[in-house]
């Protein structure tokens, strides 16, 4: 075999890489399969594995990414190598970041080198001996294994966090709250600084006197600077340091200067920065600038709504005299708080309820409404205040055919038809008789004008009421049996349709 030229030293200066964002698998894991038979030679058996890595090389740090179980059959080794060899082998697996060295006994070699289990001994590193029966595959695949294991749990550990901070944001103490699952979630200490710097709320196990006061330098760092400050302009958004061994990082809340999140923790794990994250964006909301003059005018209006006041009465406050009432839903899934404020504020409103899968929005007349990517919209006409719930209705008709027509927004059609000819009392008079007999169960009269309006197609009424077509069928063959009627004649539908348009809901 050829020898080959020992490892070259390692440079003083060369940093050690950074292991990647990954769930580490534990090294004692590893140890512990029987079915690969691994001896541990020398190091500790805590050392924290990202993946399996098989390299020949006589140097391997270029090729190593940090956190590797390197696997090697001794082929690089030349022929009466001594400790000189091995040592500068296993100091440039330190180097390069690597996390332990497992070192096969077949094919070149009957035994793992002395002078390299004590290189590794001597710098921490892991050795292991894989067995002759162990294939290096077999080891990368078990890693593989843990390691996904390993990272279904952190997700787990991720959603349930999740969970809990937005329970927590719910509870008449919300600040305090989501502080505490957050030093729960991250096993260390919560702490809401306030605009001065001073220190609002904390949680959970407080760290040295040195690792406060650095978590309280970081929180300076991070909130924007003043018109004095040089640079003049807001800073970084986080900040991280260690400090006795003490992992802290510092997230600023918003955009404008203000609050900032701190935490300490012993040990920082994978899923940590997306916990925080979620955290973050809670507190902010939390501790976001409220009682503006809008938020005033909204309260008030509410408050005499409640005491019996007549819509009319609030519009002003709420911002004009005619409105128009949109019901949406998402392309796919359910809507989310987060989506239907998202929705207000794109279509001009914050007056926003979101309900049984349904986001609905009060827009002022002057704000148009038009497509939203993402969305299916129906859209009521445009009303005054006393007619509120009929275009609540209009918008819901609107919305049911949007989705069973497919279209991305339906408006309620108003103005310039037949139906306008005739007083609106004598039309509504006519509309309640000729639909008695079937006005005592509303599902009929609304599934009829579904019907009606999708020109009779089961299938579609069934989608824009969200009902079976069967019983579409059965309320339809009821309505005429009720009404006396043969739905099949053009005129008859056509009277239905302009008694239904003028029937109250």
């Amino acid at each position: 075999m050829p020898s080959a030229a020992p490892p070259p030293p390692t440079p003083a200066a060369q940093p050690t890489p950074t292991p990647p964002p990954t769930p580490p698998v534990p090294l004692s894991a590893l140890l512990a399969r029987g079915d690969l038979g691994l001896v541990l030679l020398a190091g500790p058996r805590d050392a924290d594995v990202h993946w399996a890595q098989a390299s020949e090389m006589a140097d391997p740090l270029p090729y190593l990414l940090g956190g590797e179980l390197l696997l090697t059959a001794g082929v690089h080794v030349p022929p009466g190598a001594g400790a000189g060899y091995f040592d500068a082998y296993a100091e440039r697996i330190v180097a390069a970041g690597g996390a332990a060295l497992g070192f096969g006994v077949a094919p070149v070699h009957d035994t793992v080198p002395g002078a390299l289990v004590a290189a590794c001994g001597a710098r921490g590193l892991p050795l292991l001996e894989v067995p002759r029966r162990t294939t290096f595959s077999a080891v990368a695949r078990a890693v593989g294994e843990l390691v996904a294991r390993a990272r279904l749990a952190e997700l787990r550990r991720v959603a349930e966090a999740q969970r809990s901070l937005a329970s927590a944001a719910s509870r008449p103490d919300p600040v305090s709250s989501v502080l505490r699952q957050l030093a729960g979630a991250l096993e260390g200490r919560a702490v809401l600084f306030g605009p001065d710097g001073t220190v609002r709320a904390t949680a959970g196990r407080e760290p040295g006197p040195r690792a406060r006061a650095a978590l309280a330098g970081l929180a300076r760092v991070v909130r924007p600077a003043g018109p004095g400050a040089s640079p003049p302009g807001p800073g970084p958004s986080s900040a991280t340091d260690t400090v006795d061994g003490t992992h802290l990082a510092v997230y600023a809340l918003g955009t404008g200067p203000g609050y900032a999140l701190g935490i300490a923790t012993a040990r920082r794990e994978p899923g940590d920065h997306t916990i925080a994250s979620a955290a973050s964006v809670l507190l902010t909301l939390l501790t976001g600038e409220r009682g503006g003059p809008d938020d005033a005018a909204r309260s008030a209006a509410l408050v005499r709504l409640l005491l019996g006041a007549a819509p009319r009465e609030v519009a002003g406050l709420l911002g004009g005299d005619r409105w128009t009432l949109v019901h949406a839903c998402p392309d796919g899934g359910a809507p989310d708080p987060a989506a239907a404020a998202a929705l207000g504020a794109a279509l001009g409103s914050p007056l926003v309820d979101l309900a049984d899968g349904v986001v609905r929005v009060l827009v002022p007349a002057d704000s148009p409404v038009e497509r939203r990517s993402g969305w299916v919209l129906g859209v009521s006409a445009v009303v005054g205040p006393e007619d509120w719930p009929a275009a609540d209705a209009q918008a819901a008709r609107a919305l049911g055919r949007a989705r069973a027509t497919r279209a991305a927004l339906v408006r309620h059609g108003s103005g310039g038809r037949l139906a306008d000819l005739v007083p609106r009392r004598e039309a509504e008079e006519h509309a309640r008789a000729l639909l008695a007999p079937i006005a005592g169960t509303p599902a009929l009269p609304r599934t009829l004008r579904a019907w009606l309006s999708l020109h009779g197609s089961w299938d579609r009424t069934a989608v824009a009421l969200s009902v079976h077509r069967n019983t579409v069928r059965q309320r339809i063959a009821r309505c005429a049996a009720l009404l006396e009627a043969d739905l099949d004649d053009p005129d008859v539908r056509m009277e239905l349709w302009f008694a239904l348009r003028r029937f109250p809901d």
